[in-house]
């Protein structure tokens, strides 16, 4: 593979000396990350299905599960320096790391696609309700163009000038009105009293509340490899992606039944007044797309020796042209999924890196591919498919995650 420069070719360990990002770092970005318009909108997915108590206790549940395994695999980028699809070789073989490589650029720009429809949707219902303007082909090309121009730049420049610097106070002046307004327009003891129209099992909600989180597992390395401890990289990241996970799934489940919204949570949003709050969280979305525009850059380089910041060119072409012409549609099935893939391969990661190695950085698997490692990351995925049909009522993520890292474990001592 062609040199690139060792700070970000994703196979090479990042310097010592450029290793920048702390503890503070980590909860500003993933917090972040964590605070979305896909977020409200996954929370509203909870409701009328689960009573809002109930919903809300999946969403503490599932929030911190999902950011328990999400900062595990930041500290395994933090111990390596290698990007996530980097570490993977390590455990599943030259060849096949190569799959979910592939896989993962794929679903990253499916996800950035999503990021700039919402932005999109969202941007074109405040214009319409204050200035009697729409024009969604130019915000789709405003938000494409600014997600790239911020992924070409790297996560550090990303991070320290645009996040900490200012980025992280419009999230939070956001999501403050958003609750204040909550409490002040809405009758909480009401909406607390509603009952579920029981659609949706206490497990499934656990599971789609955990697909947000795990969703980034494929990617955090990217960011974390820039980190100078891994016990900063795990505090940061745990507490800033929990923190925003409950709180904004929690604020969509609560608009969601007070509105009555149907799918229109974003419009109802405005309407209730929320208009200034949607434009803060707006302005910031643009971290999420860029981290799927990066990081599906950086999975593709691991395949090819171009430069991320010319491949995030590329990705953000894609992202923007399927936001053009993509539906938004309903998306569980999409979220379900991903944590039916991913989660299963990160419990083979975890149980590689934690049990296996003992968190030693050096070392890959012998040969092109890590029979092992691919076996028990079909076993599973087979387990999550299993119990998500014939139990969904217990949750199928963590299960999942358990028996292909101790599948993992096993295999390798039978193999050996």
């Amino acid at each position: 593979m062609a040199k690139l420069d060792d700070a970000y070719d994703p196979l090479t360990p990042v310097p010592a000396d450029r290793r920048a990002f702390g503890a503070r770092d980590a909860f500003s970005l993933w917090f972040s990350l964590g605070i979305g318009l896909l977020v409200l909108q996954a929370g509203a997915f909870l409701v009328p299905g689960l009573s809002l108590p109930m919903a809300l206790a999946a969403i503490v549940v599932g929030s911190g599960l999902g950011a328990l395994l999400l900062a595990a695999a930041g500290v395994v980028g933090s111990d390596t320096g290698l990007s996530s699809m980097g570490t993977l070789r390590r455990t599943l073989g030259k060849g096949g790391a190569a799959v979910p490589a592939v896989l993962n650029a794929v679903q990253l720009a499916g996800w950035g696609a999503f990021e700039i429809i919402a932005m999109r949707d969202a941007a074109d219902a405040l214009a319409r309700q204050t200035f009697g303007f729409s024009n969604p082909l130019a915000w789709t090309l405003l938000f494409g163009a600014l997600a790239t121009a911020l992924a070409v730049l790297g996560p550090v420049s990303f991070v320290r000038r645009f996040l900490r610097a200012w980025g992280l106070w419009l999230l939070l002046g956001g999501a403050g009105w958003l609750s204040w307004r909550l409490l002040s327009q809405y009758d909480l003891a009401a909406l607390m009293a509603k009952a579920g129209t029981g659609e949706t099992s206490f497990g499934a909600g656990v599971d789609l509340v955990a697909a947000m989180p795990l969703s980034w597992l494929p990617l955090i390395a990217d960011y974390t490899r820039f980190g100078s401890t891994g016990r900063g990289m795990f505090r940061g990241t745990f507490a800033g992606y929990l923190l925003a996970n409950i709180w904004f799934m929690g604020l969509g489940a609560a608009y969601a039944l007070a509105a009555g919204s149907d799918g229109l949570l974003l419009s109802a949003l405005a309407a209730a007044g929320g208009g200034i709050a949607l434009l803060l969280i707006v302005v910031d979305e643009t971290d999420n797309a860029f981290a799927d525009i990066h990081s599906a850059a950086v999975s593709t380089a691991t395949l090819a020796p171009v430069r991320p910041a010319r491949l995030a060119l590329v990705f953000g072409a894609i992202c923007t042209i399927a936001a053009l012409l993509a539906p938004m549609g309903r998306y569980e099935g999409f979220l379900l999924l991903i944590g039916s893939v991913f989660a299963p391969l990160f419990g083979v990661l975890l149980a590689d890196h934690f049990v296996v190695r003992r968190r030693r950085a050096e070392g890959a698997a012998s040969g092109a591919v890590n029979l092992a490692g691919l076996l028990a990351w079909v076993i599973g995925i087979g387990a999550y498919q299993a119990i998500s049909r014939l139990a969904p009522e217990v949750g199928a993520t963590l299960p999942a995650v358990v028996v292909a890292g101790a599948a993992y474990v096993g295999l390798r001592r039978v193999m050996k």
